[in-house]
């Protein structure tokens, strides 16, 4: 995907290409994605990032308190733009809450008890379980034009794939790391095998049954009666 450098948000979307996933975690890149969405808009604007899994709505990042305090307020309520933004997969604009009050009767009350006159929700095209939306709340009437949406929606969409790249170099990461882990403890438990059967005239095998049961009988893990068992500092119990 290329960067359209001619976009008046363009150096939010390098930008975007420039996150760095092997020092910025899922959290930190969501952040940076509130932020750069806030500089494409012209004019003061709140921006928030909702996600949407079995456990319900929730906003991990934001720009400023505003934004995070409607959309739990929308969520607790279980209406309101960024959730129909979010479950629709479209973009739900505000442009004058004056004109919602039917709609969305709690959340533009409380909108306009904080000065807030309009928002835009867009989809967070995420690749996993959880659906997201990037919203925007302006203290100013019709903030989101039509070519305001536009580039926040293409913005979205660059945003997705470093969101869903961030996901998976995370869960990349998690999964070697736990192979590490288990070669390790497979190499501590070989070598108490090793050990055990030398020193008892044994089988592999019936070495593990060993450590098994010495796990068993001492409640504890596995790894960790083989790694005594190796520097010394642990007995097994003896018999087969």
């Amino acid at each position: 995907m290329s960067v359209p450098q001619d976009s008046p948000a363009g150096p939010a979307f390098a930008e975007l290409a420039r996150i760095d996933l092997a020092t910025s975690d899922l959290v930190q890149v969501l952040q940076r994605v509130a932020e750069l969405a806030a500089e494409t808009v012209p004019g003061h604007a709140e921006v928030s990032v909702t996600l949407i899994d079995l456990r319900g709505g929730r906003t991990p990042v934001s720009t400023g308190q505003l934004a995070r305090e409607l959309d739990e307020a929308q969520y607790a309520e279980g209406r309101g733009p960024c959730l129909d933004a979010v479950q629709a997969g479209t973009t739900t604009r505000v442009d004058d809450m004056a004109d919602e009050v039917d709609r969305w009767p709690l959340f533009v009350a409380n909108a306009r008890k904080h000065g807030v006159r309009s928002s835009m929700s867009v989809p967070l095209p995420m690749q996993s379980d959880v659906a997201g939306g990037l919203n925007l709340y302006s203290t100013s009437p019709e903030t989101f034009d039509d070519a305001t949406v536009a580039v926040v929606e293409t913005f979205a969409g660059y945003a997705g794939v470093a969101v869903a790249n961030a996901h998976l170099y995370a869960s990349s990461t998690a999964t070697a790391d736990q192979m590490r882990q288990a070669m390790a403890t497979r190499a501590v438990i070989e070598q108490a095998k090793g050990y055990v059967a030398a020193q008892r005239g044994i089988s592999v095998d019936e070495a593990f049954d060993v450590l098994v049961r010495a796990s068993s009988v001492t409640n504890r893990k596995l790894r960790d009666i083989a790694a005594d068992v190796i520097s010394g500092a642990g007995t097994v119990t003896r018999g087969r």
